[in-house]
């Protein structure tokens, strides 16, 4: 941060020279059993929230307990792994608690609001130092020597409140908006679950057969399609060559190119004996995950085929393109759990695969169906692509706002009508005068006892 970047009145200072205790935590081993106070770790703090009844007990005794026990407005922050520099404020009445090594707790001088400082410990222009503080190491890490450092803006205790205030406001309506937005992948996937289950009772193309009666048949899968299966059989992977598709590639729908195997080109006729899939094919996936299904339509070239997956080559009487529609169904995925086996990891034989029945209207209607689905699933692709595309927004929208509060834009035309809250003895150097003196007084205190 630069000073010349701050409104008139504002001071950039370190953390340590308003804090008055920035510590690591207690170590000890936690256990289920309440034999101590609750101990609070990294892992304890998700999404800003903390379950305390799921956060573990630790044996201390009354003197450190004293040490490490957690107050309101204290702030914790992780000082290593993977969610290094994130902190969280501790709100209201909260069981007794203490905190783990693995964080950092900072208690600052009762002149700083400690929302305000939550707040700035979430803007980006805490985060660059952070970044900072962690570059060129293996495993980033914040020490309590490099939070002491950290540079924060001061001001006077009534815009700490004001900005806190605002940000409170629109902060919650980001985070409404958010949760809105998140919810729409849900209901676009019960929709197209339920155009698919349309799809394959009739209903979907009722208007199409001008209200005659849905005719159809029903033939077990091992009747409609040859089966190509090479599970079973390990091929020997490359770095380059003929791409390998798995089980891993395959998901509900279509195939993905990631990740990206390979086997080499002089073991492709070695290794595809059993038949060679080609456009048009089915591929489902017979375990972990089971009963993915997706048409061959996007891979380009030769490839080979392994693992937890079975080709499927339809007959005449099927387009192969209804079948996928089919065999996404719950009607048929209900079937392929009914017979799948195993307890922790579900999968299912081919030889119960093939006997699962499937119910198909004469091929013109099939096609109908195909392109009914085809258009609804490219609408409801078009909608979550413009959610995906505002919850990025909305993501980046947070950091504008704590930006702009950060650098006093949110409160400009507050500071311009109210100039007496935040000059003479409402300023923030007087506020920092206080700090200082406040501590220079708890400094004499302890060396005159001390002394005596």
């Amino acid at each position: 941060m630069s000073a010349g970047k701050l409104p008139e009145g504002w001071v950039e200072v370190e953390l340590n020279d308003i804090a008055i205790d920035i510590s690591y935590g207690y170590t000890a081993s936690s256990s289920v059993v309440r034999v101590g106070p609750h101990m609070l770790r990294i892992t304890d703090i998700q999404n800003n929230t903390v379950n305390w009844s799921n956060v573990p007990f630790c044996k201390i005794d009354d003197k450190q307990k004293e040490k490490y026990l957690l107050a309101k407005g204290d702030l914790v922050f992780a000082r290593t792994g993977a969610t290094v520099g994130k902190s969280f404020l501790i709100k209201g009445d909260i069981p007794e608690s203490v905190y783990a090594s693995y964080l950092i707790r900072v208690k600052c001088n009762e002149g700083i609001s400690e929302n305000y400082l939550s707040y700035f410990f979430r803007s980006p222009g805490y985060w660059n130092q952070i970044t900072e503080f962690s570059s060129g190491i293996g495993q980033p890490n914040v020490n309590g020597a490099k939070l002491k450092k950290l540079i924060l803006p001061i001001i006077s205790n009534n815009e700490q409140k004001i900005i806190a205030e605002k940000l409170d406001t629109l902060l919650a309506r980001v985070d409404c908006t958010k949760a809105r937005l998140e919810q729409i992948p849900k209901i676009l996937k019960r929709f197209r679950q339920a155009v698919l289950f349309a799809a394959v009772n009739g209903k979907l193309t009722k208007i199409w057969r001008k209200g005659e009666e849905f005719k159809c048949e029903s033939l077990e899968l091992g009747k409609l399609a040859d089966f190509i299966d090479y599970r079973g059989k390990t091929p020997t992977k490359t770095n380059s060559g003929i791409p390998l598709i798995t089980a891993k590639n395959i998901r509900q729908g279509y195939i993905s190119q990631e990740p990206r195997e390979y086997i080499d080109e002089a073991d492709y006729d070695k290794w595809m004996t059993r038949g060679i899939p080609k456009a048009g094919d089915v591929l489902i996936t017979t375990e972990a995950p089971m009963g993915y299904v997706a048409n061959i339509i996007n891979i380009e070239g030769k490839f080979a085929l392994a693992q937890r997956a079975i080709c499927l080559q339809f007959k005449k009487c099927i387009d192969p393109f209804f079948a996928s529609i089919y065999m996404q169904s719950s009607v048929f995925q209900q079937q392929l759990n009914e017979n799948a086996t195993g307890s922790t990891v579900k999968g299912i034989k081919a030889s119960l695969l093939k006997t699962i029945p499937v119910i198909f209207p004469p091929i013109p209607e099939q096609q109908e169906i195909v392109r009914c689905v085809e258009g609804l699933f490219a609408y409801a692709d078009t909608i979550e692509k413009q959610v995906n595309n505002a919850l990025s927004r909305v993501n980046n929208l947070t950091q504008s706002i704590l930006a702009k509060a950060f650098r006093g834009e949110l409160t400009a035309q507050w500071r311009a009508e109210n100039p007496e809250l935040i000059s003479g003895k409402n300023s923030a150097a007087a506020l920092l005068e206080k700090i200082k003196a406040e501590r220079a007084a708890s400094t004499g205190k302890k060396a005159s006892r001390k002394k005596s």
